[in-house]
Parts: structure tokens; C-alpha cells; sequence
């Protein structure tokens, strides 16, 4: 074994006071977290309640295997919009009858789970997991449709949901849909074009349209019972495959549709790894609160990867990026780590010989993030970095293996697409509380700016307005520090969740769980032009 060594000095100053500011940062999150547990307030969570209704997150409980972990996704969708954080709908992904699947549940207590802007976008990223990692998927469902005043940002991009549940099945990617209150309009269709439906006499109510539009458009009396009730779709419509006298009755026959599908993993579990031999609560102390501090990754490989085992690939050349071989939970990993920050001609050759040799192995690759991006200057443009740092962007972009992405520190400019930022489809990506991410870092970017409007008021023959200056660059700075971190971009979906440095190790772990239902295979070729 090649056990990483450890500089960390946990008793000095340094340590302490990088622990205090991720404290601090952590303690913000578990406050924003707390928003969207919250749903739509204590008011809705006891009219729901009053109905003999179950939460969301109570259904996705009772749905789960006893004592089975369930990966949340997104929680802090729609923070800092005009909608509640976490977007009226719970997504993540837990084990049912020993089977993984991707769970999602509408919210009631969010005016009546009905869809907004950001729903959309939570679930359609779920079906995107799902698809990838092929997962089968249960829909707790319990919702009036697109929350109508902001219909015209939903009607459109919202086929999409329905396109997805088919194209799920007909990959062989069972879709199973429980339904406990209304379904009603496009909703109906999640139940409509699922594999496995279930119902629940008196509750269950799916209709395209219901008794006032019907009403409207036809002229029709009706009532809901008879027009989209459980009992009707169960001996009528034939919609209802199965009948539950209750929601854990309805629950409980979910289970046994997943414990019948036959669904099986297209990797055997590995066997029970050893843990890091590092405290895993140490990491809180590695990231500095500047993020201008560098710090060196491998300390942070040590406290994630099976037994603190690890090969390093090149570790001589371009060592601003430590690459090297891994487990994680058993899984082999492929790791590139940002170690100084920039990324250099020497760093993207390395990358992308080293992405290549991952896919050779059908081995998953795993980013993690502390990049202001790739060197400027003229010695570093004569050099070739446009192209190089191409070549590095060229092998993420055709890599066929999964990607798992996390950031800890800086994730700026180009960097962030060279290390699979979001646009480049990483299978999951997260953030630490310290991350941050944008086309570069507020100074920089406010430097620019008045750079740009000085000259410009030069070629004018005007004079400069230093004061003014001066506050526009404040300005800039403030916006753009407010836009790069971590809470505003997972309220807007940039990554799968905001975690805890500690629970890495574990959320990966389950990420290479997910991902290995599926096969995992690498490219052989297929790359393209790599300019030398």
C-alpha cells in the first residue's frame, strides 16, 4: 500500500482557524436547510397533518429500507429566488427491498406541491440521474399541476418530464407512481405514463382536468370521485394497478412492486473497504477561509480514499495537479486534484494522458476543485496554453467514464470546465461551504472592468471619475462574491447539493454505488483532434 503521509498540524493556529470559518460556514448552511425542511411553514404542515396526511420526507422514510441511507439532492433549489427553498419537491436517492432507486416527492405544504420554475428543473435533473445511472424511479406524488401564474415558464420546458418517464421505460428503467392526493391536469400524466401506478381509496385524484374546468368546457356536472378517484381508476379506467385502503398500505405496495422488478445492478457490490486512516473530522481544517491560501489536496485524498491508499500518477510534472489512482468504498477512482490553484501547459498534458488511461480502464474519475483557472500571460500564450488547456477540455468533454465532481475551494474561468464544472455532465456534483465559482474571482473581475473604462475614457479625451470608480468596482466585487457562492449556485442547480466536508467520503461512496448500476465503460478513441 502507498499510504498518504500528513502534514496537517491540528494543533496549530492555521488548523484552528480554518475549522472556525468552515464552522461558520456550515452552521449558515444547516440554517438554509432548515428552510426547506420547513416546506411551506408550520401553518400548511398542520392543515396537512389535520388531514391525516404523511410529509414528504416522512413518505420517502417509510418508502426506504429500515435504518437505509437516503442521499438528498438539491435541497437548496430555488434559494434566493421569489420561491421556497427547495423547490416544492424532494429528490435523492435510497435503497427500497435492497434496490436503489431515485426517489421523488412532491411537497403539499408548498401550495399544494404545485410546480413552479424551479420544481421543473429539480425533477428534470432527477430523471437525468436516473437515466444515466439507470435507476428505477418512485414518484411520491401529491400536486395540482404548474403553479399557474408562472405557467409560462413552465409549460413549455415541462413536456420534458413526461418524455423523460417514458424514455426511462423504454430503456428498461422501471417508473413506478404512488399517487396520495390530486394529480391532476399535465400531473396526470406521471401516473398516466408510469409502469406501475398505485391509489388510494378516497385520496388518490388524477383527471386532466377537473370538476370546474370540466364544468367550463363541456358543461358537465361532476364530481371528484367519479371523475378521477382511486376507485374509479381501479375498476373503471383501468389507470390504477394497484388499490391501497391508506398511504402506508399505498407505501407498503410500492415496496413489493420494487421487490418484484427484477432490477439488477450491472456491478456487484465490492467488497467492505478499509477507512481512511485519517480522522475524517479533520477535514473541516484543511480548506483556509482565504481562498488566495493554497493547500495541498493530498491531504484531503488521505482523509476520503480506502485506507488513505494512493498512487500518484506524474507527481513530478505539472504538480499544480496531483493525479493518481484510488478506491473509495471499494470502487476504483481516477482522482485529479487542483493543488496550487493554476493550471498550467504541463498540468493539461497530464490531465488529459491521465483521463485517457481511465477510460483504457473503464475507471471513474473523480474532480475535486480549488482552480483559478488556466495561466495568463505572454511567456504562457507563446507556450501553447490555449491549446493545451483545449486538450485538457477535449478529453473531460469525450471522456465516456463517470465523473464525479467536488468543489472545495476556487472553481473560476476555464479551470471549472477542465475539471468537469456542470456543463460537462459530471454523473454528481457538490459543493463544501467554502467553494466558489464564477468566470473569475470578484477583484479580478471589478479590476477588468475599470481597466476597460479607463481606457475607453482615455480614447475619448475624457476625464477619469476615480470616486466613481472606486464604487463601481466595489459594487462589482460585492455582486460578484455574492454570485459565486456556494448557497446561490445550488439554488439555481449548479451542483447536486452543498455537503459537509465530513460526510464526502460517504456521499461519494453512494454516488459510485448509483453509478455502478449501470455499466461503466470507458471511450476507446472517439476523442477529438488534439492539438500538439
Amino acid at each position: 500500500m502507498t499510504v498518504l503521509p500528513t502534514a496537517l498540524d491540528t494543533a496549530g493556529p492555521d488548523y484552528a482557524a480554518h475549522r472556525e470559518a468552515m464552522l461558520a460556514r456550515l452552521a449558515e448552511l444547516e440554517t438554509e436547510h432548515a428552510k426547506a425542511l420547513a416546506g411551506g411553514g408550520a401553518k400548511y404542515t398542520e392543515r396537512h397533518r389535520g388531514r391525516g396526511k404523511l410529509l414528504a420526507r416522512e413518505r420517502v422514510e417509510l418508502l426506504l429500507d429500515p435504518d437505509a441511507p437516503f442521499l438528498e439532492l438539491s435541497p437548496l433549489a430555488a434559494w434566493g429566488s421569489d420561491y421556497p427553498v427547495g423547490a416544492s419537491i424532494v429528490t435523492g436517492i435510497g435503497v427500497v427491498e435492497g434496490v436503489e432507486c431515485l426517489i421523488t416527492a412532491n411537497d403539499p405544504t408548498v401550495r399544494g406541491g404545485a410546480s413552479n420554475p424551479w420544481t421543473l428543473r429539480k425533477a428534470l435533473r432527477a430523471n437525468e440521474i436516473a437515466y444515466a445511472n439507470r435507476l428505477p424511479c418512485v414518484a411520491l406524488v401529491e400536486s395540482g399541476g404548474a403553479d399557474l401564474p408562472s405557467q409560462k415558464e413552465i409549460f413549455i420546458p415541462g413536456g420534458a418530464l413526461f418524455r423523460d418517464i417514458t424514455r426511462l421505460s423504454a430503456a428498461g428503467v422501471p417508473t413506478v407512481a404512488v399517487v396520495f392526493g390530486n394529480s391532476t391536469a399535465g400531473g396526470a400524466y406521471v401516473p398516466g405514463m408510469s409502469d406501475h401506478t398505485v391509489m388510494i381509496e378516497e385520496r388518490s385524484k388524477v383527471f386532466l382536468g377537473g370538476p370546474p374546468l370540466v364544468r367550463m368546457a363541456t358543461g358537465e356536472e361532476s364530481d371528484d370521485e367519479s371523475l378521477g378517484g382511486a376507485g374509479m381508476h381501479a375498476r373503471v379506467s383501468g389507470l390504477a394497478d394497484h388499490y391501497a385502503v391508506d398511504e402506508a398500505d399505498a407505501i407498503r405496495q410500492a415496496r413489493r412492486i420494487v421487490a418484484r422488478l427484477n432490477h439488477r445492478k450491472a456491478h456487484p457490490d465490492p467488497a467492505p473497504a478499509a477507512p481512511p486512516a485519517y480522522d475524517p473530522e479533520e477535514l473541516l481544517g484543511i480548506v483556509p477561509g482565504d481562498l488566495k491560501e493554497p493547500f495541498d489536496p493530498r491531504e484531503v485524498i488521505a482523509r476520503i480514499v480506502d485506507g488513505s491508499d494512493f498512487d500518484e500518477f506524474k507527481p513530478l510534472y505539472g504538480p499544480s495537479l496531483t493525479t493518481g489512482w484510488a478506491s473509495l468504498h471499494g470502487y476504483p477512482v481516477g482522482i485529479l486534484a487542483n493543488a496550487r490553484g493554476v493550471l498550467f501547459s504541463a498540468e493539461s498534458q497530464k490531465a488529459a494522458q491521465f483521463i485517457q488511461l481511465a477510460n483504457q480502464r473503464d475507471i471513474p474519475l473523480l474532480f475535486l476543485h480549488n482552480t483559478t483557472g488556466y495561466m495568463v500571460g505572454k511567456e504562457y500564450e507563446q507556450g501553447g496554453i490555449i491549446k493545451h488547456g483545449a486538450m485538457m477540455i477535449n478529453a473531460v468533454s469525450n471522456s465516456k467514464v463517470p465523473h464525479l465532481s467536488v468543489l472545495m475551494g476556487a472553481s473560476y474561468g476555464a479551470g471549472h470546465y477542465g475539471m468537469c464544472g456542470r456543463a460537462f455532465d459530471p454523473r454528481f456534483l457538490f459543493a463544501w461551504p467554502s467553494a466558489k465559482s464564477a468566470v473569475m474571482g470578484p477583484q479580478q473581475l471589478a479590476g477588468v472592468l475599470s481597466i476597460v473604462a479607463r481606457a475607453s475614457a482615455a480614447a475619448k479625451g475624457q476625464p477619469y471619475d476615480d470616486e466613481g470608480d472606486a464604487a463601481l468596482r466595489a459594487m462589482v466585487e460585492r455582486q460578484i462574491e455574492s454570485e459565486s457562492l456556494p448557497m446561490f449556485l445550488s439554488g439555481r442547480l449548479y451542483d447536486d447539493g452543498v455537503i459537509d466536508p465530513r460526510d464526502t467520503r460517504t456521499v461519494l461512496g453512494l454516488c459510485l454505488s448509483a453509478i455502478h448500476t449501470a455499466p461503466v465503460e470507458g471511450a476507446r478513441g472517439g476523442f477529438g483532434v488534439f492539438r500538439m
